[in-house]
């Protein structure tokens, strides 16, 4: 296949690997929060806080490390973050039996967000403009480890206590981490620039843009990945141990459809492409607002909600690629912590909104709500994006042409 002799496909599956690892990482808390919070006797807010801390601590952390993969490499970089989440695993498994603990440890486990930017970037970094779409969307399935945490914790959890899951999950990471140092190769699209030229993406219209989207597409799914076990076993009243069976059809969509996402913005364009999702997750959101009596209608909702946003994190990161082609790992990350900062607040949202309202309906409407948001920036600039460094491009003036910098 033409795709995969354009790139380095050992750089590319070892990227994914590692990012699935540490996705699942990232979302292990969520995962764990019924168990967790039944022996802990946690309120409502105290597990929306819990589910919420990785994923903030991974957000503030995306930019920073984004910068050190820019300066050391990002197979470097790679090998650094794992090495901490194995701390934060092995802690734990072997002394958190508090609250506070359990915070600290979601710090750590933060770490693994981190890796978002990072394995993008090194994944795709061997791949011409024309494939970088379908490239940043296959290291991009990573999200996919949404589903080892909750289709696999729970029951583990249930076997043989929630802490042992943590120390479970450090042989992933060292098996990733051993291929990582084997298969892959740094990238030779890394160009060293100064602090200030990644701080001009601080102020960068383009990029606050392309933030807002990813917001709606990726904040949106890994905020509601990390509530939904709480979702259907407070609202559905689904066991503990088999809350994943409803989850993971929207994980599962989320992360194919990623692919499928940043191929078609490859060949039809990313603004077209992101209108139209945005568009499907403003309705699915709405749909879910109502919180149909039926946990399998949910599911059904969520699916489609996910596959819109999945296919829309590709599209996002097939823009970014191509925006800021010099520094993707940077503008990668600043995006990512962005919308992951997003997706870091929506479980607390949806905790207070059920302790004010009785509902989690409000917490749905606050998604669609930032879907039409999205949609309007995107209208406002898609002229000028389509027709310049966003425009559809047969592969041989892709890889021919200037593609436009943060620098112009």
């Amino acid at each position: 296949m033409k795709f995969w002799k354009a790139g380095h496909p050992g750089t590319l599956l070892t990227a994914l690997l590692y990012f699935d690892f540490c996705f699942a990482v990232w979302v292990l808390n969520a995962a764990m929060a019924p168990f967790i919070s039944e022996e802990l006797a946690l309120s409502p807010a105290e597990k929306g806080l819990m589910m919420s801390v990785p994923v903030i601590a991974g957000a503030l952390l995306r930019l920073p490390m984004g910068i050190v993969a820019q300066v050391l490499g990002r197979k470097r970089s790679a090998q650094l973050q794992m090495g901490v989440i194995v701390a934060g695993l092995l802690a734990g498994w072997l002394f958190v039996d508090s609250f506070g603990g359990v915070l600290a440890m979601g710090v750590l486990l933060g770490v693994a967000g981190a890796s978002f930017g990072v394995a993008l970037s090194l994944g795709a970094g061997w791949y011409p403009p024309e494939h970088r779409g379908l490239a940043m969307g296959i290291a991009g399935a990573g999200n996919s480890g949404a589903v080892l945490a909750v289709l696999f914790a729970p029951p583990l959890a249930e076997a043989f206590g929630w802490r042992a899951v943590y120390g479970a999950a450090v042989l992933p990471m060292l098996v990733a981490m051993a291929m990582l140092q084997i298969f892959a190769r740094e990238p030779p699209d890394r160009e060293q620039k100064q602090l200030r030229d990644y701080a001009r993406l601080l102020v960068d219209r383009d990029a606050w843009i392309l933030n807002l989207v990813y917001m709606v597409t990726f904040g949106g799914y890994i905020g509601l990945t990390s509530f939904m076990p709480t979702l259907f076993h407070d609202q559905y009243g689904i066991p503990k141990a088999e809350v994943g069976k409803y989850a993971a059809g929207a994980i599962i969509a989320a992360s194919l459809l990623r692919v499928l996402g940043g191929a078609a913005a490859d060949r039809l364009g990313g603004p077209r492409v992101l209108v139209g999702l945005l568009v499907i997750v403003v309705g699915a959101a709405a749909a879910a607002a109502t919180v149909p009596s039926s946990p399998t209608t949910m599911a059904a909702i969520l699916i489609v909600a996910f596959a819109a946003m999945g296919a829309g994190n590709g599209a996002v990161f097939q823009l970014v690629s191509l925006r800021f082609a010099t520094m993707t790992a940077v503008a990668g990350s600043l995006v990512g912590e962005i919308g992951a900062l997003a997706g870091g607040f929506l479980p607390a949202v949806m905790g207070v909104a059920q302790a004010e309202s009785g509902s989690y309906g409000p917490g749905f409407v606050s998604v669609a709500v930032l879907a039409v948001a999205g949609v309007t920036a995107l209208v406002a600039v898609f002229t000028v994006w389509s027709a310049t460094w966003a425009r559809v491009a047969g592969p041989e003036e892709s890889s021919g042409r200037a593609i436009r910098g943060v620098e112009t």
